[in-house]
C-alpha cells in the first residue's frame, strides 16, 4: 500500500445562462471544443464540457453551479500568438489587450457573456 497522494487537474465550473452565447464566446472566439453536454430531461438545465490544449472547463446552467462573476487563470505558453489569434477574429464583444504585469507575467483577460473572467497568463523570463 502506498502513502503517495496524486491529485489531478482542477476543472472549474462556470455558470452560463444562454447556450448560443456560450458557444459563440467559447468555441467561435476562444477556440475551445464543445466536448459534450448533458441534460437530465428536455426541460432541464444544460451541463457541458469544453476544452482546448489540455484545459478543461465545465459550463452549467444549473442554479448553484458556479457563481456569475467567477475568475479563473489559465497558465499559457505562446500568449502572444493567442493574442494575435483573438485579435484577428474581431469579436464584437471583446478586443482583449496583452498586458505586462509587475509580478512577471504577460496576461490576456476576457469576460464571457455571463460576467465570468478568464485570464490567460504566461510568466515572463
Amino acid at each position: 500500500m502506498s502513502d503517495v497522494v496524486t491529485l489531478g487537474p482542477v476543472v472549474p465550473i462556470l455558470r452560463m445562462f444562454d447556450i448560443a452565447k456560450a458557444r459563440e464566446f467559447y468555441v467561435d472566439f476562444l477556440g475551445f471544443t464543445w466536448d459534450w453536454e448533458h441534460r437530465f430531461d428536455d426541460n432541464a438545465p444544460l451541463y457541458a464540457q469544453i476544452s482546448r490544449a489540455g484545459v478543461v472547463i465545465h459550463l452549467s446552467e444549473h442554479h448553484g453551479d458556479g457563481a456569475p462573476g467567477s475568475h479563473i487563470t489559465i497558465q499559457t505558453k505562446g500568449i502572444a500568438a493567442l493574442h494575435r489569434e483573438l485579435t484577428a477574429k474581431k469579436y464584437r464583444y471583446a478586443r482583449p489587450g496583452l498586458e505586462d504585469q509587475p509580478w512577471g507575467a504577460r496576461t490576456i483577460t476576457v469576460a464571457d457573456p455571463f460576467a465570468n473572467r478568464l485570464t490567460f497568463s504566461e510568466p515572463t523570463e
